[in-house]
C-alpha cells in the first residue's frame, strides 16, 4: 500500500491549516515576508527597496528604539478565565502569587510541568472580581488550553472555573518606542498618563471609534501598548495606526525584529531559550518563584536531586570576540576546542542576532547571543 493511498487528500494545505490575522491583507499588500509560527502565517520582516532580511531587521530594530514600531500580535494565545475559583487555578499553574493582583492589573507568569520544567509563559490580567484574561505563546496556545482543562476536569472537578479560547476574538497591534504614547494619545479616549496608566495595567475604552482593551505591556523594554479590538475591526485599527503614525515615522516589524528586541533585554522565548529541561532557576527567574505559596504545579520537583544539583545548564548572554560574527543558533559550545571530535560539549547557542542597539566600542552594530551552558551562572 502506497503512502499516497494512506494520506489521501490529507496533504499540503489540507494537512495543516493556514491561519491568518485580520491584518493579513495589509501585510501581503506591503510586501511582508512570512514565516510559519504554529498554524499562523506571521510577517517575518518587511523589506524595503531591495533590502535583504539582515538590512530590513537592522532598520526595523533601530526605528523601534528611536521612534515607534508596530507588530501584529494577534496570534498570541488568549484564554478568558471566569468563576469563583479562577484565582485558585492561577495560583496552582503559575509559580508566582496571584491572590493580591488588583482589578485592572497585569502580571507575568511562568507555567511549569509536573517535573518543574518551564512549560509556557505569558501575561495574565485581572479584569473583574472573578474574571481574568490569560495570554500564552503563539505556538503553545492549544497546549496550554488542553493542559488547564485536563487539570480542571480530572483533578479539581469541584472548582468553578470556566475557560474559553478567545484567541481569534481579538485583533492585537503592539506599538512600542519613545513615540508610542504620543501616537496612541491621538486615537483613544483613555488617559495614557504614566500615573493613571502605569506599566502592567489595562484600560477599557475606545480606539479610533471602536471598543478596545489596551494593555501597557512591553516585550521590547520600550514604552509599549498592546491594543486589543474585536477582530472585525483589526484591519481598521492597523490602517489607522499606520496613517496617523506617518508623522512619527512608524515602522512595521516582524517576528525576527521582535526576537532581536527582546534578546537585547535578555527576555526568553519559551521553546527557543528553553528546551524542556529548564527550571526557572536555570534561566535566572528564581525571583518569579514564590517562597510563600504552599503549592503549585512543579514545585515538588525542585527537591529532586537532579533538579537541585550544581552544574546544571543555565542561560547566559554571549558576545563574540569578532562583533561582526553572528554565532549559528544551535551551535555546540565546548570546554576545550580540538581539531576534531570527540570534544566535551557543555551547552549550545539558543538565540543569536546582529543588534543595531547593543553596539561595539565604535558605536557599530554587533552580534549578541544567548546560550544554555553548564554551570553558566558561575562562569
Amino acid at each position: 500500500v502506497t503512502f499516497g493511498a494512506i494520506t489521501g487528500q490529507n496533504r499540503t494545505q489540507l494537512f495543516e491549516q493556514e491561519r491568518t490575522t485580520a491584518m493579513h491583507p495589509w501585510h501581503v499588500e506591503n510586501g511582508a515576508v512570512f514565516e510559519d509560527v504554529g498554524d499562523w502565517k506571521r510577517p517575518w520582516y518587511f523589506p524595503r527597496g531591495g533590502e535583504d532580511m539582515h538590512a530590513a531587521v537592522l532598520r526595523e530594530c533601530k526605528a523601534t528604539r528611536t521612534s515607534v514600531g508596530i507588530v501584529d500580535a494577534s496570534t498570541l494565545g488568549k484564554i478568558d478565565i471566569q468563576g469563583r475559583d479562577a484565582v485558585k487555578l492561577l495560583e496552582m499553574v503559575y509559580t508566582n502569587a496571584w491572590a493580591k493582583l488588583g482589578i485592572g492589573k497585569c502580571r507575568y507568569g511562568l507555567m511549569l510541568n509536573e517535573h518543574g520544567m518551564i512549560f509556557d509563559d505569558g501575561v495574565t490580567t485581572r479584569l473583574g472580581e472573578n474574571h481574568y484574561h490569560m495570554t500564552t505563546t503563539t505556538g503553545g496556545a492549544a497546549r496550554v488550553m488542553s493542559w488547564l482543562e485536563e487539570w480542571l476536569q480530572t483533578e479539581w472537578p469541584d472548582w468553578q472555573v470556566y475557560l474559553t479560547s478567545v484567541t481569534e476574538q481579538w485583533a492585537v497591534a503592539s506599538i512600542s518606542g519613545p513615540k508610542a504614547r504620543d501616537l496612541l494619545a491621538e486615537l483613544t479616549d483613555i488617559d495614557l498618563g504614566p500615573e493613571g496608566f502605569p506599566f502592567m495595567a489595562v484600560k477599557e475604552g475606545t480606539f479610533a471609534g471602536v471598543p478596545a482593551r489596551i494593555f501597557r505591556i512591553s516585550f521590547t523594554g520600550e514604552v509599549a501598548y498592546e491594543i486589543n479590538v474585536p477582530a472585525n475591526y483589526g484591519l481598521h485599527m492597523w490602517e489607522t495606526l499606520m496613517e496617523h503614525g506617518k508623522k512619527f515615522d512608524i515602522c512595521p516589524y516582524g517576528t525576527e525584529t521582535l526576537h532581536v528586541l527582546r534578546a537585547e533585554k535578555g527576555f526568553i522565548i519559551v521553546g527557543q531559550d528553553t528546551d524542556g529541561t529548564c527550571t526557572p532557576m536555570d534561566v535566572g527567574m528564581d525571583w518569579l518563584v514564590s517562597k510563600k505559596k504552599k503549592d503549585f504545579l512543579g514545585r515538588r520537583s525542585f527537591t529532586r536531586s537532579d533538579t537541585a544539583r550544581d552544574g546544571r545548564k543555565q542561560l547566559v548572554g554571549l558576545l563574540s570576540e569578532d562583533p561582526n560574527f553572528v554565532l549559528p543558533e544551535g551551535a555546540h559550545i565546548v570546554e576545550d576546542l580540538k581539531p576534531r571530535p570527540p570534544m566535551q560539549a557543555i551547552g549550545h547557542v539558543t538565540s543569536s542576532y546582529m543588534s543595531p542597539n547593543v553596539t561595539d566600542d565604535k558605536g557599530n552594530a554587533r552580534s549578541i547571543a544567548m546560550a544554555l551552558v553548564r554551570n553558566g551562572s558561575n562562569r
